[in-house]
């Protein structure tokens, strides 16, 4: 039986911040991404769930940060436990949002013409 080091584990928190990244790398939000969840005026559905997608990555890339932070002896736990708990609230919105656009998709392919 093999165990993870420390250094694996951060290796491996590293390849997957490089692959969340949004694409560019510049850091700005795309237009109507910004405000409430993405919901910005004249902003389309797909502005919306693109901004949430952004959001939960944040959230996700913020609650790793803090959780390597505690691993080094730089955290303080409940700074953990909040932000990971943020980042399942985000990932269960955008997952439940994911499986209701699918059930749509269905109905919409399941209609007669």
């Amino acid at each position: 039986m093999s165990t993870i080091g420390s250094l694996d584990g951060l290796s491996a928190y590293a390849r997957a911040a490089r692959t969340t990244k949004p694409l560019g790398g510049t850091g700005q939000q795309a237009p109507g991404t910004g405000g409430l969840g993405g919901l910005a005026p004249g902003g389309g559905f797909g502005a919306m769930v693109e901004g949430m997608v952004s959001q939960t990555g944040d959230a996700l890339r913020n609650a790793e940060t803090q959780s390597i932070k505690q691993i080094g002896g730089k955290g303080d736990l409940i700074d953990v436990v909040t932000a990971i708990g943020a980042a399942e609230t985000a990932l269960d919105t955008v997952v439940a949002v994911r499986d209701r656009m699918v059930s749509a998709y269905s109905d919409i392919m399941r209609m007669q013409i």
